[in-house]
């Protein structure tokens, strides 16, 4: 199986910066594309930001110019740096990837989620 593990997440002021990682460990032969997903109380879970294996990035609209996706293929990680965070930011954010095993199964994981919190 493969597993995503998050870690980085936080307590901090309005205006600061984070920075979130996620390895993903298994039975890996190669990932796809990779993600940042979050969860605010009470709402749904949106996509934050993606990137491709190629390096191709995605973000959601209320990110863009203050978070950064970026991703290391050897090592199977992905992270993203947060800055000019705000409490509308405050969430539990979730590691996704696509996964092709090598079994040659194609698999959609998701990590444990990891909380941050922006303090105003």
């Amino acid at each position: 199986q493969v597993q995503l593990v998050e870690s980085g997440g936080g307590l901090v002021q309005a205006g600061g910066s984070l920075r979130l990682s996620c390895a993903a460990s298994g039975s890996i032969f190669m990932i796809n594309g990779m993600g940042w997903y979050r969860q605010a109380p009470g709402k749904q879970r949106e996509l934050v930001a993606t990137i491709t294996r190629g390096g191709s990035t995605n973000y959601a609209d209320s990110v863009k110019g203050r978070f950064t996706i970026s991703r290391d293929n050897a090592k199977n990680l992905v992270n993203l740096q947060m800055n000019s965070l705000k409490p509308e930011d405050t969430a539990v954010y979730y590691c996704n990837a696509e996964v092709l095993t090598i079994l040659n199964e194609n698999l959609e994981v998701w990590g444990q989620g990891t909380l941050v919190t922006v303090s105003s």
